[in-house]
């Protein structure tokens, strides 16, 4: 966990900026002693917001399994995958 007083951020952006970066690891920002906020590159920002939405989808399919939702077999999935790659 890398933890940094915010006063580092407002005198060096470009060295947390290039950490943040580097370590592709959220860095958690303190204001007088206590946390205050976290900053991470765009880059980490946006996979950890994908994978967010994919587990979202999992538990969305699960939830559904769970309901009595129908479901295929992992080789109708395939055949059906199969196809659909050939009709293009």
């Amino acid at each position: 966990m890398i933890i940094k007083p915010s006063t580092v951020l407002r005198n060096e952006y470009n060295t947390i900026s290039n950490l943040a970066k580097e370590t592709k690891e959220p860095i958690y920002i303190t204001k007088n002693g206590e946390g205050d906020l976290v900053l991470m590159s765009i880059d980490a920002f946006e996979k950890r917001e994908q994978m967010l939405q994919l587990r979202e989808k999992v538990l969305q399919a699960e939830r559904e399994r769970i309901d009595g939702a129908e479901t295929i077999s992992v080789s109708d999935a395939r055949q059906r995958l199969r196809e659909r790659l050939n009709d293009l």
